[in-house]
């Protein structure tokens, strides 16, 4: 083995000197960061003049950002990084129907937003060029298919000129294009917002030289903010974005996912506004593990071989090494049909109590 041209056990030596007092995620977090920068700067031979260029952006970033400009998020939003983090917090593997995806938070969400009466607008200034639209659906769970009532279904948007209310003193007021709404005894809400407008990212501060540095434009598709909460079920903070925008492939901050992708249609005998759009939303329990409760048994975590090679492989390991049963749990004999994936039970009892032909799982 050839020898390194660097020194081997310098990483490992700063990784020592770590303290004793220190948790246990916080070593964990702080040591992988350390190898992976040392690891980064060996890879790619990094110069003294690099070096100093990054602590300089890195300084730059800090120097642009005011308490309504957080530079710091938006950098981690251009390279990718607040996507990976959503779906590294909120991936699931399940034996069904799925929970509505999530998607990133972004640096415009205010826990300010006032609550506004179904039927309402969050259109406190309109804009020349803006198009309404209403907007309704219903949040259901995700078990059981029925509404969800008094679920609060956070909103936010950028104007048609694309900036946020507090980027806008000129022309938006304090609150504007934002809103809460409490879903009804059905689970139904119903508002007026404006159809998205595209946008691009501030390109003044280092965010724009970071883009042009990777020959990159600055657009965001154009998208609205939810956020769907109830004390009762997961929280899917989310944005959904028009089937006909140019920038849904190479969003600038990588948040785009196909199932958040909708279409608004037109709108008739409404003089509030000429079009209309339909969603609904899909919460989890907030006990729910991706297991269905009336299947989480052995038998159910069996049949997850029936799932696609991916997620088969995944939910099964998960579930056959989560038992929370005890061991004496009566186990099903199983044979797996290698011909169809599917599993069937070698012995099944049927209603009358007798052994009878097998019945695929």
């Amino acid at each position: 083995m050839a020898q390194s041209r660097f020194d081997p056990n310098f990483t490992k030596h700063v990784l020592e000197t770590i303290g004793p007092n220190v948790s246990p995620r916080h070593r964990l977090v702080m040591s992988s960061l350390i190898k992976h920068i040392h690891d980064f700067a060996r890879e790619v031979e990094l110069t003294p003049d690099e070096w100093m260029a990054g602590v300089q952006f890195i300084n730059s970033i800090g120097q642009m950002s005011t308490p309504i400009r957080n530079e710091g998020h938006r950098i981690s939003d251009v390279v990718g990084l607040e996507s990976l983090v959503d779906e590294i917090a909120h991936a699931m593997i399940t034996d069904g129907a799925s929970p509505t995806s999530s998607s990133i938070l972004g640096p415009f969400w205010s826990p300010n937003a006032p609550f506004r009466e179904l039927g309402d607008s969050i259109l406190q200034d309109p804009a020349p060029n803006g198009k309404p639209a209403l907007m309704h659906g219903k949040v259901t769970d995700l078990l059981t298919g029925k509404g969800i009532p008094n679920a609060v279904f956070d909103i936010w948007q950028a104007s048609s000129n694309g900036k946020y209310d507090f980027q806008d003193p000129e022309n938006q007021t304090p609150n504007n294009l934002r809103g809460k709404f409490r879903t009804d005894a059905n689970g139904e809400y119903h508002f007026y917002a404006y159809k998205p407008t595209a946008y691009s990212l501030p390109t003044d501060g280092p965010a724009g030289v970071l883009l042009k540095l990777l020959d990159r434009h600055p657009m965001r598709p154009a998208h609205i903010h939810l956020m769907i909460s109830h004390p009762d079920y997961k929280t899917v903070t989310t944005q959904i974005f028009p089937k006909d925008d140019p920038y849904l492939t190479t969003d600038t901050v990588y948040a785009v996912k196909d199932d958040l992708v909708i279409d608004f249609t037109p709108r008739e005998n409404d003089p509030k506004a000429k079009l209309d759009l339909e969603y609904s939303v899909i919460l989890a329990p907030a006990s729910y593990n991706g297991i269905t409760p009336t299947k989480n048994t052995v038998e159910a975590r069996l049949l997850s071989f029936r799932m696609k090679p991916k997620k088969r492989a995944i939910a099964a390991l998960s579930a056959l090494f989560s038992f929370s049963s005890p061991v004496t749990e009566h186990v099903p004999n199983y044979a797996l049909d290698l011909s169809t994936g599917h599993l069937r039970s070698a012995t099944p009892t049927r209603a009358d109590g007798r052994k009878g032909a097998t019945d695929e799982a």
